[in-house]
């Protein structure tokens, strides 16, 4: 059995016009539920070249002023183990477009008033830290 060790993952919060960009999912982990755009950190990579690479890949958008928003142990499906790092941009170019429909149903942007549910743990959390400033989560 391969060694056991948790993956890092980074997710972008995107925000245009008051609006946040979300999709729902459609794989095994977390599948129908709401998400932000985001993927897997590679050998090497930056966090900030990790956040624009994975929103071109997934929903072709280019993004700005990325910056640190929360940090969270996430440990609901295993025997998936991740450290997710969630990140906060602002919109640079592009429409969404569903470049990986395998993954995703779609990409829209929603009034951060009239979001969608039900929401990945992640998208929870993310959403709980705008209220309360809390940026360690230990699940």
């Amino acid at each position: 059995m391969p060694e056991q060790r948790p993956l890092i993952g980074v997710a972008i919060m995107i925000f245009k016009d008051g609006k946040v960009l979300m999709g729902k999912r459609l794989t095994n982990q977390g599948v129908g539920k709401y998400q932000f755009p985001g993927g897997h950190l590679e050998y090497m990579e930056s966090f900030e070249e990790c956040a624009r690479r994975e929103c071109r890949e997934e929903c072709g958008l280019e993004i700005k002023n990325i910056r640190f928003q929360s940090i969270r142990n996430q440990r609901e499906y295993p025997p998936y183990h991740r450290v997710m790092m969630m990140c906060l941009a602002d919109w640079a170019g592009g429409e969404p477009v569903n470049i990986e429909p395998e993954k995703n149903e779609s990409w829209q942007w929603y009034d951060l008033n009239n979001l969608p549910e039900p929401f990945l743990e992640t998208t929870l959390q993310a959403l709980e830290c705008m209220k309360t400033g809390q940026v360690f989560f230990d699940n």
